[in-house]
């Protein structure tokens, strides 16, 4: 092994530049993403969440995100009357600028302040439970719980410099940089922040599953 090889910082290095040319190879190709049907088609029940209402992005705000798919909508929790928003953004392919907004920046660019920040585990049925980002914002009187993480066909990730070694991995031996970014918010009533973790935990359960089929596969 040659000597500068010895350093652990060379050897980063040299991965690093491998991976980057390797992307850039991978850019040359035509990158093909199996066909996925609209988050729109989402169902309106899930468990015993129900439809409440649809959201509207703005034109400023789509424009700002480039995303190739869009979903924002609320959920009311049918014996409690609880409710959550729902936001997905999904992008077919990330090679021409387009990467999801990550919440940590967007939250106090909207006048969010972050009161708690680490990661949660949810049993949602699979082979093992998925880890997302938890984050306790407050606006003024205003607290809510928000719950966010990447999401690539069975992947879930909660740290975004993992999902970015993802997209480069993806793009070398897929050929396919697709994501989608997945946001539950949930008020907390009372400062009781467990109830609300509960209570978007179990949201997530409920529209874990249905909405991998509107990724692609």
């Amino acid at each position: 092994m040659p000597k500068f090889l010895n350093s652990t910082t060379a050897r980063v290095l040299t991965l690093i530049l491998i991976l980057q040319g390797a992307v850039l190879y991978s850019s040359e190709r035509h990158e093909t993403v199996p066909p996925s049907q609209p988050l729109s088609g989402l169902p309106k029940y899930l468990g015993s969440w129900t439809f409440a209402e649809e959201g509207v992005v703005d034109q400023e705000s789509q424009d700002v995100l480039k995303a190739d798919d869009l979903l924002l909508r609320e959920y009311k929790q049918s014996s409690t009357h609880q409710g959550a928003t729902l936001f997905v953004a999904a992008f077919r392919s990330q090679r021409n600028g387009k990467t999801p907004h990550s919440p940590k920046n967007c939250l106090p660019g909207s006048g969010w302040t972050p009161l708690v920040q680490d990661e949660y585990q949810i049993d949602v049925g699979a082979a093992a439970p998925i880890t997302v980002n938890r984050y306790v914002v407050q606006h003024a009187e205003d607290r809510q719980l928000v719950l966010y993480w990447y999401q690539s066909r069975d992947r879930v990730v909660a740290n975004e410099y993992t999902a970015k070694y993802y997209v480069m991995v993806d793009a070398i031996k897929l050929n396919r940089t697709d994501t989608a970014l997945v946001r539950v918010v949930v008020p907390i009533a009372n400062g009781n922040t467990d109830a609300a973790t509960r209570t978007a935990a179990d949201f997530v359960k409920s529209f874990f599953h249905p909405l991998h089929d509107y990724l692609p596969a």
